[in-house]
Parts: structure tokens; C-alpha cells; sequence
């Protein structure tokens, strides 16, 4: 039996298409929403890519399918502020906000771009070596959200008539601002700020390395994030934290399918053995077989215990009938497993 039932299931998809046919990859990703709203998923999620084949505008995207579905949560994971204009964003956000029914759960995450000196003429030309990408971007971006004032234009302007804050203004979509964060400052810092925490399923080893100690592993890192965020939240323990990992059930996969999923497991399997790199990421191993093996990894898994939400990632390079699959057997036998029950 676990300690604490699972209560908040949801999934991502990054959207993958094909550049000479993109509309059938934003649809096929429409038809994962719809199909996890049918499922009973508490929450559905779309990542963003800039110059790649996959969700460029998640902010569009969650608006369409605000209007094929009624009752899902629809949140972003992340949205890259280096790439935005915290302003603007924040009128997209709230409109798609109010069109959903107040069912949008952006989450944003501060930081350089890849590759920044090779896309900052095309991104920011004329103010690229003065932008700013720290957590300052985060604040303004919740400050428009949350209807603060951003500048002193209002009332009557000839036939207009300003408002001084961010327009239109959705009550509530504040408190369900998400921070995209992988060390300990970003979640100490999304936690003083009021944000909601997305982790994933990569961490920075913050500490550095002690000679004759051992590696930091995965799940410690994570678990202490967990705890540094509520430590600095003002909801303490019952600041929301949804957890970011790679599942993929396989109670109704075909032969074919399992030897597919076996073969990604473990061509990523060597990444998880230690810090890599000059950041020293940590990787959480994908899980992979029966549903009821899943939930015993899982429940020994010391920073899912601390929290009660997750978000379980579609693996990106798999195909729409594999995403319907993992999707369904996730909802069907993964998450009672869990001890979660479906919405609606």
C-alpha cells in the first residue's frame, strides 16, 4: 500500500511534426489532449521548442485545445523567458486562461538560450547584448500576471480608455504560475516567489564534489529540492510540487512496441551513472514494463513519496499509436496502482 495515493495525474508531449507536414503533428497532439481528458488525466502538458521540428507556440496550441475539451488542466512545460517578452506573454497567457475556463497552468523557466551567440541577431537585434535572462524575467512576467501595475497610462486617452495593468486580467491564474527548476537556487527562489514547481527528470548536483565521497544520486538531489522549495514557500508543506518522469508502461504493448521502449531505455541508461558534464546534470532512469513494477520503483523512489502530483513524460521520438498506449495503460493500471482515480 502506498502513504500517500497519487492525486493529480498528468503527461507531457514535446509535439513532434514533420517539417514538410506540421499541421498533422499539432493535430496528433490536439488528439493526445482529447484523449487524455477522455482518460481522466487531471492535466495535460506541451513543452516548447524554438528552430526544431516540434511546439513553437504552446500558448496557441493550449488555446485550441482549450475549445476541444472541458474539464483538463492545460499547462506549459517549459516556456524558455530568454525567448519573450514577459509582457506580451502575459496577455497570451491570460486570454488563453479565460477562454479555457481558468484551466491554464503556465510554466516558465528563466536562463541564457542554447547556442545564444549563434540565434541573438535573429532573436533580439537590436538589444541582444543588453537583455537580461536571470530570474528578474520571471518576476516582471508575474508581476503583469498577477495585475500589478506596469505603467501609469490610464483612463481616458482620446476615445480610449487605458488600463494601467496587463489586459485582459484572469483572477487566479497567479497562484497557478509553475517555475521549470533543477537546482536548489531556483527552487529556493520559486518557492519565496509563490510559484508552483515543476521538476523533471534532470537535476544539477549542486554541492561540488568531495574527493572519497560518493556521487550524488538522483532522487536525493531531487528530494532535497522538494524540501528547499517548501522551506521558502508560504504555503510550507502544502506548496504544490509536480514531479517530471519517463514512464512507459507496457501491460498492452505488443512485442513490437516492448522491443521498442527496451531499446530507448537503454541506449539513455549510461547517462543516469553519474554527474555529467562541466553542470553535473543528474538523469532519472526512464522506467519501463509492467504497470504494477512501475508503481514498486516508484514508491521507492525517495522524492516521490514527498509530494502527491506527477506529470509522466511521452517519450519524444515514439509514434501517435505508441503515445495512445502508454497513455491509456498509464490511466488504466498505472494510476490505480498509484492509488489515483481518474477525473470526472
Amino acid at each position: 500500500m502506498f502513504s500517500k495515493p497519487l492525486c493529480k495525474l498528468g503527461f507531457l508531449t514535446i509535439g513532434l511534426f514533420d517539417e514538410a507536414d506540421p499541421r498533422q503533428g499539432h493535430e496528433s497532439t490536439l488528439r493526445l489532449i482529447e484523449l487524455g481528458e477522455r482518460l481522466g488525466f487531471d492535466s495535460a502538458w506541451v513543452r516548447s521548442r524554438h528552430l526544431q521540428f516540434g511546439i513553437s507556440s504552446p500558448v496557441a496550441v493550449l488555446a485550441a485545445a482549450s475549445q476541444r475539451t472541458t474539464r483538463i488542466e492545460l499547462g506549459t512545460a517549459v516556456i524558455p523567458l530568454a525567448w519573450e517578452n514577459p509582457l506580451r506573454l502575459a496577455e497570451d497567457l491570460a486570454t488563453v486562461d479565460l477562454l479555457s475556463g481558468g484551466r491554464l497552468h503556465p510554466g516558465v523557466s528563466a536562463g541564457r538560450p542554447v547556442q545564444y551567440e549563434r540565434v541573438k541577431n535573429a532573436l533580439h537585434p537590436d538589444t541582444a547584448d543588453a537583455e537580461r535572462f536571470g530570474y528578474e524575467r520571471v518576476r516582471r512576467l508575474l508581476d503583469c500576471v498577477r495585475g500589478e501595475p506596469v505603467t501609469d497610462v490610464r483612463g481616458p486617452e482620446g476615445l480610449d480608455s487605458c488600463s494601467g495593468r496587463v489586459q485582459p486580467h484572469s483572477p487566479g491564474l497567479g497562484r497557478r504560475m509553475w517555475y521549470g527548476g533543477g537546482s536548489l537556487g531556483s527552487a529556493r527562489w520559486a518557492g519565496r516567489h509563490a510559484m508552483n514547481l515543476l521538476t523533471s527528470s534532470v537535476v544539477k548536483a549542486d554541492a561540488e564534489p568531495v574527493p572519497g565521497s560518493p556521487e550524488p544520486d538522483f532522487a536525493t538531489v531531487r528530494l532535497s529540492h522538494v524540501r528547499e522549495f517548501r522551506a521558502h514557500h508560504p504555503d510550507g508543506d502544502r506548496a504544490r510540487v509536480s514531479q517530471g518522469l519517463v514512464v512507459i508502461p507496457t501491460d498492452t504493448a505488443t512485442g513490437e512496441q516492448r522491443a521498442k521502449y527496451e531499446a530507448y531505455v537503454r541506449i539513455r541508461l549510461p547517462r543516469t551513472a553519474g554527474p555529467q558534464g562541466p553542470e553535473r546534470l543528474l538523469f532519472a532512469p526512464d522506467l519501463v514494463g509492467p504497470s504494477r513494477l512501475i508503481a514498486e520503483r516508484l514508491h521507492a523512489h525517495p522524492a516521490y513519496r514527498e509530494v502527491d502530483e506527477v506529470m509522466f513524460a511521452l517519450p519524444f521520438t515514439f509514434d501517435h499509436e505508441d503515445h495512445v498506449q502508454i497513455l491509456t495503460d498509464i490511466a488504466e493500471r498505472l494510476g490505480p496502482a498509484l492509488g489515483w482515480r481518474p477525473a470526472g
